[in-house]
């Protein structure tokens, strides 16, 4: 197992498809390597993501989920959604201080920050903390500009195409 000497905050963001895609290639990764891997899911709670029935199986990973299977409606955050991404940020806290992982992915955390869920001032705080053998990555549209600034990597996914503007819904399997 080759263990990073230095853990860096990744941030994927932007407006096109492929930002949690790119953040799970990572944990494949790390996990081929024997490193080990927490998920921590903001705003899909119980909906039925095909990826976690294989995460589950694999060794060295582990995730959970906040939020509920309904979207969230920006314009109506309810304080039970506020609350779900508190619980949320804590859960990251505690993995990421743990001592058991080399990687923490926080899951739609931008969105959840962008759209008042949480404060961007708190993940901010969470990235102040951060051991440094701990590897962050921070997925969502939305990046707050301060965590961008902060991050060592940040990769935009620009949508040029999309299939949903042509009617083609979401596909289990393929987009979730």
């Amino acid at each position: 197992m080759n263990k990073p000497h230095t853990g860096l905050v990744e941030v994927f963001t932007g407006n096109g498809k492929g930002k949690t895609s790119a953040a799970l290639g990572v944990v494949l990764r790390a996990a081929g390597q024997g490193l080990r891997s927490h998920i921590v899911y903001f705003m899909k709670g119980d909906f039925p993501y095909g990826e976690q029935k294989v995460l589950s199986r694999l060794p060295n990973v582990s995730f959970a989920r906040f939020g509920f299977e309904r979207f969230c409606d920006p314009d109506h955050i309810t304080e039970e959604e506020r609350e779900q991404a508190r619980l949320a940020l804590a859960e990251a806290q505690r993995a990421m201080l743990s001592g058991h992982f080399d990687l923490v992915v926080l899951d739609e955390v931008n969105v959840a920050s962008a759209w008042g869920l949480i404060p961007a001032e708190e993940v901010l705080k969470l990235l102040d903390q951060r051991p440094p053998g701990v590897e962050l990555i921070l997925t969502g549209r939305y990046a707050d500009d301060r965590l961008i600034q902060r991050a060592d990597l940040v990769t935009e996914m620009v949508e040029v195409k999309h299939p949903f503007r042509h009617g083609i819904k979401s596909r289990p399997g393929i987009d979730f």
